[in-house]
């Protein structure tokens, strides 16, 4: 097997266990090792601290499967264990969505796989996960007994960091291929999907939990739901009994999806879908002093690395500012953040100052995380990335 020497003292984050050793902290290696290739990683000193696999191009250089001196394994059976044991914490129904694999935190570097009424769609960020694509497919076919068929998205910015081709875009590599938009159910309401061109694998599966806490909280009020998507929040909202439900995003396509979901749920009356900037449209709201009884702000990721965390921070108070002052008295704010460099603590400092600018009191009435199929390692913190919080206005 080949090796990777270490710098001297960088080794700490491998004996915590984290999964990621980054090109920094690598004072030799044995460039002949192919992307994805296993290979021995040691200290400064010689010691053995497990294996990894390796990769040329990306930040990332090792991502460990394995810790300590322990005995050589074979990647092919670690990929089965790993996956059926992923797959047996998974409850899978025929016409549900689920994440059944979450990469790291599932102990396969770079790995997602979601789960569409049979259709498996897979995000392979790895230079592992990519040499061992045609047998993730082969076993995820045989270990899924509702699998019709396998597909991966390469259209990643995470690939081009791996030197991973982007292109085909979407490509069915095992069994057959999805129909153009997937039907599924969840919470009692019925959601079309493309897993060809929608975010992610499709759908974010990870605000499941954070959806149906909205929709209980719905009844009676007006809401506003900003950065809609399809409208998955807006949707639950008007199921649980929401006077009116406006759903604003940008992408003309995502609302024409969105419009069709509320109708196939018998909702189209209750909805009002607005292409709309939605920073422009907030502000064109507060001169109207247009209020809401209910906003849900769910922003695409505004930081992708801690640098850009403090940037960020000025985004998202911004539009929590103006939601703050669109709430109507005793309103709700649904407010959720899923820039993994945004900490807990630093996303609780950003309202408490978007507060105090909107000169309005609040209490925290619940917290929401990604969906339990989304679990996260202990020893890998960077799995929480989605952050949210429910508040409540005093007056």
């Amino acid at each position: 097997m080949k090796e990777v020497i270490l710098q001297k003292g960088r080794e700490r984050s491998v004996l915590r266990r984290h999964p990621w050793i980054f090109s920094g902290a690598i004072a030799k290696a044995d460039e002949s090792a192919a992307p994805g290739e296993t290979v021995c990683v040691k200290n400064a000193k010689g010691e053995t601290l497990g294996c990894g696999a390796w990769s040329p191009v990306s930040q990332i250089r090792v991502r460990m499967l394995a810790f300590g001196p322990g005995p050589a394994f074979s990647t092919a059976d670690l990929l089965a264990e790993r996956l059926g044991a992923a797959l047996s914490r998974r409850t899978i129904r025929p016409s549900g969505a689920v994440r059944l694999v979450n990469a790291e935190n599932d102990g396969l570097p770079g790995v997602v796989v979601d789960a569409y009424a049979g259709h498996l769609v897979c995000q392979l960020t790895s230079a592992w996960s990519e040499a061992r694509k045609a047998r993730l497919a082969a076993a995820l076919l045989a270990k899924v007994p509702s699998a019709q068929g396998v597909s991966v998205r390469n259209d990643l910015d995470a690939r081009r960091k791996e030197g991973l081709p982007v292109e085909p875009r979407f490509e069915t590599v095992a069994g057959t291929e999805p129909p153009e938009r997937i039907e599924i159910e969840e919470n009692g309401l019925r959601y079309l999907v493309d897993v060809r061109k929608g975010h992610k694998t499709g759908f974010y599966l990870d605000q499941r939990e954070a959806r149906r806490t909205v929709g209980e909280l719905a009844a009676g009020r007006s809401v506003l739901n900003c950065f809609c998507y399809t409208g998955g929040f807006g949707h639950a909202a008007a199921k649980g009994g929401a006077a009116h439900v406006v759903q604003v995003d940008v992408s003309a396509d995502a609302l024409a999806l969105g419009a069709r979901i509320a109708a196939l749920n018998g909702l189209s009356d209750r909805e009002e879908f607005v292409e709309a900037d939605v920073f422009a449209y907030l502000r064109t709201c507060r001169d109207a002093g247009r209020t809401f009884d209910l906003i849900v702000l769910d922003p695409p990721k505004f930081a992708e690395t801690k640098a850009q965390a403090l940037k960020a921070a000025r985004g998202y108070k911004d539009i929590n500012l103006l939601a703050m002052k669109l709430l109507s008295p005793h309103g709700i704010l649904a407010t959720f953040s899923c820039s993994g460099a945004m900490t807990p603590e630093f996303f609780d400092t950003i309202l408490r100052e978007a507060a105090t600018d909107a000169r309005r009191d609040f209490q925290i009435v619940a917290r929401t995380r990604q969906a339990p199929d989304h679990p996260v390692a202990l020893n890998f913190p960077e799995g929480l990335y989605l952050k949210g919080v429910i508040l409540r206005a005093f007056s």
